[in-house]
C-alpha cells in the first residue's frame, strides 16, 4: 500500500531527510495563517475585549427589554389607602386602649393657592430642579444609595415625581418591589401629567407633623392661617419639616431647634442660589416661629405625652419612619402599666399640684414637673409623667433635655471611680471611706482648670467621708473626685450607666461632677436602673409588640449587658441608701420600702430632682419652672410658698407613687456586693457645717438681693437630728417651741438656745434666720434666731446642688 499523497501545496517529504537542525528556521506551510499567539499569565484570567462588548450589548438588551416591559406591565394604580390614612391604635400593657391618633386632617388646595414663594422653598428643600428634570434621576438614585451604603447616613434620591408616586399610589414601606414600581409609575406619570399637576399632588399628600397631611392642613396646624397667607419664611420652615416632620418641630421638640434652624437656612439658601430670592430679602428674612401645639382632644391629660413619647421612640430606633407610622393601621402595645400610671398621676397631683396657688403666689405659675418609672430587670417603662395635660402643656416635661441634672450625676462620679479603682491625688483608694476636704470653695487640686465650687448656703464642713459628702451632697468633695478620676472615665461610665453621648452640654471638666449636662428625666431612669441592676445595662423601651394586619413588625434587640462592675454599682447603691436614710432624701421613707436615691437642684433653682429605686423600681421626678407664655426656664423661688423646693417635693412625689406602685409586693432589701474597704464604719460625730459671718446689717452670701424670701406654712416635723435640709443636715438637738433639749455633742452638751422672732417646730425654724451658735469649752451655747424666715429649707443660691 502506497502513503498518501500530500496535501496540495505541500513539498514531498523525503523519509531519509534528518530533522531540522536546532536554530535553523522552521518551514511553514506557505498557503496557511500564522496562528495567535497564546494567552499566558494573568492575561489568561482576563476576558477578550470580544467577550465584554459582547456581555455589555447583551446586559443592554435585557436591561432595555425590563425596562420596556416594566413600562408596559406597570400600571398607574388607583390612590392608596393611605392617602386617606387609618389611625393607629395604643394599648396599654395589659391590652386595653391608650389612645388612638386621630382621624386625618386634610385639605386639598388647587396650586393656585400656594403663593409662588412657598411653592419655590419647597422645591428647594427637596428638588431645586424639578421644572428641568425628568421624573425619575438615576444618578441622584445611584449616589443616594452609595452613600447610604458607605455610611454617610440613609438619603434619597426621589425626586419630587417619585415622593407623590409614593405618598399617593404606593407606600412608604422599604422594599425593593415597591421601589421598582415607584420607578415605572414616575416614569408614566411624568409623561401623562404636567408638572403643575404633581407638584399640586406632592403639596397635597406630603406629610408635616401635627397629624397635618398637606400643605393647607399644615398651615393652619403651625402658624393658624390658610396657605394662601403664608409667606416664603414660614414656606421656608414647612418645607423643612418635610426632611422631618416630628424632630424639626421646635415647639414639642425644643432640643433639636439648632437643627431645624439649620436645615430651614438651607432651604433660604437654596432659594437665592436658584434666584428665586434676592441676597437682600434673605439678609431680612427672620426665623418664623410656629404657634402652639393644639392637640386632639383625644389626646388630653397623659395620653398625648405617652403617644408622643412612643412615637419618638418608633423613630429615634429606626422602627418606623414618620410617614410610615403616619399611614396608620398599627395596633401599638406599650409597656404602660394601667395602675401604676394611674398612680403615678394621683402622686403629682396631690404632691404637688394641688398646692400650687397661682392667685396668691405668682411664681407658682412656672411650676412643671416629668416622671418616669422603669422596671430595671427588663428595661420597660411602666409609667412615665409629661406634664399636666398634653392639650394645655405640650411639651414633654419626661423626655425634654434643657434642665441641669444637678447633683442626681454625682452617684455616676463614685461609680467610675470604683470602676477604674481610682485614687485621691496622695494615692488613697476611693471608697465610701475615704476623708475629703469639704471646705466652701475649696480649690480643685490636679486640674489646670481653675475651679472653686461654692458648697449649698456656702457651708464648709471640714474633713469628711465620702459617704458623709454624699449624704449632704457637698459639691467641693465631688469637684474633686472627678478629677482624682478622670473627667473622661467619668463620662465614658456614664455613657455606659445609659445617658446618651450626645447629651446637650455633657462637657469634660471638674463642674460635670455637679451636673451641668441637660439629660431628660427618662435618661436619668435608665441610669439609675443600671445602678439598681447590679451594674447590667438593659436598653429601656416603650413597646411591646406592632403589628398591622396580623403581620408583626421587628423590634430592635434590647441584650443586656454588664456596663459597670457590679461591685462598682452596689457600692454606690450603699451610699445612695445611706442617702435616704440620713441625708438629703429622708422624704422618700415614706414609701415604707428600702430605697436608694439622690437629690439634685439645678443652677438658680430652675429644677429639682429625685433619681431613687427600690431593687425592683426605678423612678426619677423633677420639678421645673418653665414661663407658661414664653417657655422660657425660670427659676422656682418661692413656688409653693418656700424660699426654695429643694429634693423635697420630688421626693414625696417618688415616695406616694413608689408605696401605691409597690402596694402588692412585701419590701426587699438590696442585695449588695461592696468593694474592699467599703465596709460601714461607726458613725463618726455629727459634722457641725460653718458658714461665712457677715457684719451686722449686711446680706447673707445666699440671699438675692432682687428676690425676698418669701413667707410660707411650716412644713412637717423634721427627722429627731434637728431637721433636715437638701443640701446639708442641722443636728445639735432637737428643738421645739423654740427651746433646744438634748442633743449631744461630741465633748459635750449643748444646751439652751433661745429663739427670737419665730418660732421652731421639729427642726423647722418659722420666722427667724439662725446664725449660729458659740462652743465654749466643750459646751454648746445659745444660737439666736433673729429676722428673716428660714423654712426648714436652703436658702436660694446660684449654684448647683
Amino acid at each position: 500500500m502506497s502513503d498518501q499523497s500530500p496535501p496540495p501545496g505541500w513539498p514531498p517529504r523525503d523519509p531519509d531527510t534528518p530533522p531540522s537542525t536546532p536554530g535553523a528556521p522552521e518551514r511553514r506551510p506557505a498557503s496557511r495563517t500564522a496562528p495567535r499567539p497564546e494567552r499566558t499569565g494573568l492575561r489568561r484570567l482576563l476576558p477578550t475585549w470580544r467577550t465584554v462588548l459582547g456581555t455589555l450589548l447583551l446586559a443592554a438588551l435585557l436591561i432595555g427589554g425590563a425596562l420596556v416591559a416594566g413600562y408596559l406591565l406597570v400600571d398607574i394604580p388607583p390612590a392608596n389607602a393611605a392617602a386617606t390614612a387609618q389611625s393607629n391604635v395604643y394599648l396599654y400593657a395589659d391590652g386595653s386602649q391608650l389612645a388612638r391618633d386621630g382621624e386625618v386632617n386634610r385639605v386639598n388646595v388647587p396650586l393656585s393657592q400656594v403663593p409662588r414663594g412657598v411653592q419655590e422653598a419647597v422645591l428647594a428643600a427637596e428638588d431645586r430642579d424639578f421644572y428641568s428634570e425628568r421624573a425619575v434621576d438615576p444618578k441622584a438614585m445611584v449616589r443616594a444609595a452609595w452613600n447610604t451604603a458607605t455610611g454617610k447616613g440613609t438619603q434619597s434620591g426621589s425626586t419630587i415625581t417619585q415622593q407623590y408616586v409614593k405618598n399617593y399610589y404606593l407606600g412608604q414601606e422599604q422594599t425593593i418591589k415597591r421601589k421598582v414600581k415607584e420607578f415605572f409609575i414616575a416614569i408614566k406619570l411624568g409623561r401623562e401629567k404636567s408638572k403643575d399637576y404633581i407638584l399640586e399632588g406632592y403639596l397635597n399628600t406630603s406629610y408635616f407633623g401635627r397629624n397635618a397631611y398637606g400643605i393647607q392642613a399644615a398651615s393652619q396646624a403651625y402658624y393658624g392661617k390658610d396657605v394662601n397667607k403664608l409667606t416664603p419664611a414660614e414656606g421656608a420652615y414647612l418645607a423643612t419639616l418635610l426632611n422631618s416632620p416630628s424632630a424639626f418641630d421646635v415647639v414639642s421638640h425644643p432640643q433639636s431647634r439648632d437643627r431645624a434652624v439649620a436645615r430651614w437656612n438651607y432651604v433660604l439658601d437654596g432659594m437665592v442660589k436658584k434666584k428665586w430670592m434676592t441676597p437682600e430679602e434673605r439678609a431680612a428674612v427672620r426665623f418664623p416661629e410656629p404657634g402652639k401645639v393644639r392637640a386632639a382632644a383625644g389626646l388630653s391629660g397623659q395620653r398625648g405625652y405617652l403617644v408622643e413619647a412612643v412615637k419618638d421612640y418608633i423613630a429615634d430606633h429606626k422602627i418606623l419612619d414618620d410617614k410610615t407610622l403616619a399611614e396608620g393601621g398599627y395596633r401599638i402595645t406599650t409597656t404602660i402599666d394601667r395602675r401604676r400610671q394611674s398612680a403615678f398621676v394621683d402622686a403629682v397631683q396631690k404632691q404637688l399640684m394641688d398646692k400650687l396657688d397661682p392667685g396668691a403666689r405668682p411664681a407658682d405659675r412656672v411650676v412643671r414637673a416629668g416622671g418616669a418609672s422603669i422596671d430595671p430587670a427588663t428595661g420597660k417603662i411602666v409609667a412615665l409623667y409629661g406634664g399636666i395635660d398634653y392639650t394645655k402643656q405640650y411639651v414633654n416635661n419626661a423626655t425634654r433635655h434643657d434642665y441641669q441634672v444637678a447633683s442626681t450625676f454625682k452617684p455616676f462620679v463614685f461609680a467610675s471611680a470604683v470602676q477604674n479603682d481610682s485614687r485621691t491625688q496622695d494615692g488613697r483608694r476611693i471608697t465610701p471611706n475615704t476623708i475629703y476636704n469639704g471646705d466652701n470653695k475649696r480649690r480643685v487640686v490636679g486640674t489646670r482648670i481653675p475651679y472653686a465650687p461654692e458648697n449649698e448656703g456656702q457651708q464648709s464642713y471640714g474633713d469628711i467621708t465620702v459617704n458623709t459628702a454624699t449624704d449632704l451632697s457637698v459639691n467641693t468633695v465631688f469637684a474633686q473626685m472627678v478629677v482624682d478620676v478622670g473627667t473622661e472615665k467619668v463620662k465614658r461610665t456614664a455613657i455606659d450607666l445609659g445617658i446618651p453621648e450626645d447629651t446637650p452640654n455633657f462637657v469634660v471638666g471638674p463642674a460635670m461632677a455637679l451636673g451641668t449636662m441637660q439629660a431628660s428625666v427618662v435618661d436619668m431612669t435608665q441610669a439609675y436602673a443600671t445602678l439598681a441592676d447590679h451594674g447590667r445595662y438593659t436598653p429601656y423601651t416603650f413597646l411591646e409588640k406592632i403589628s398591622k394586619d396580623g403581620d408583626d413588625v421587628h423590634l430592635p434587640d434590647r441584650t443586656p449587658r454588664q456596663a459597670v462592675p457590679r461591685e462598682a454599682a452596689d457600692t454606690t447603691t450603699s451610699m445612695l441608701v445611706s442617702v435616704v436614710d440620713n441625708g438629703t432624701g429622708t422624704e422618700a421613707l415614706a414609701a415604707g420600702h428600702p430605697a436608694a436615691g439622690k437629690t439634685g437642684t439645678a443652677e438658680l433653682d430652675r429644677a429639682a430632682w429625685f433619681a431613687a429605686y427600690t431593687p425592683d423600681l426605678v423612678t426619677v421626678v423633677s420639678v421645673m419652672g418653665q414661663d407658661p407664655d414664653t417657655g422660657t426656664l425660670q427659676s422656682l423661688y418661692g413656688a409653693l410658698g418656700e424660699a426654695r423646693i429643694g429634693g423635697g417635693y420630688p421626693a414625696r412625689i417618688w415616695a406616694a407613687y413608689t408605696k401605691a406602685a409597690l402596694e402588692a409586693t412585701d419590701p426587699e432589701d438590696f442585695d449588695l456586693e461592696l468593694q474592699p474597704g467599703a465596709a460601714q464604719l461607726p458613725p463618726p460625730p455629727p459634722v457641725q457645717p460653718t458658714t461665712p459671718q457677715q457684719p451686722d446689717g449686711s446680706r447673707p452670701p445666699w440671699q438675692r438681693p432682687d428676690r425676698p424670701t418669701p413667707p410660707g406654712p411650716p412644713t412637717p416635723p423634721g427627722p429627731p437630728n434637728g431637721g433636715q435640709t437638701d443640701g446639708g443636715q442641722t443636728t445639735g438637738g432637737e428643738t421645739n417651741g423654740g427651746q433646744t433639749n438634748g442633743g449631744q455633742t461630741n465633748g459635750g452638751q449643748t444646751t439652751g438656745g433661745e429663739t427670737t422672732g419665730g418660732q421652731t417646730n421639729g427642726g423647722q425654724t418659722t420666722g427667724g434666720e439662725t446664725t449660729g451658735g458659740q462652743t465654749t469649752g466643750g459646751e454648746t451655747t445659745g444660737g439666736q434666731t433673729n429676722g428673716g424666715t428660714t423654712q426648714g429649707r436652703r436658702p436660694p443660691s446660684h449654684f448647683l446642688e
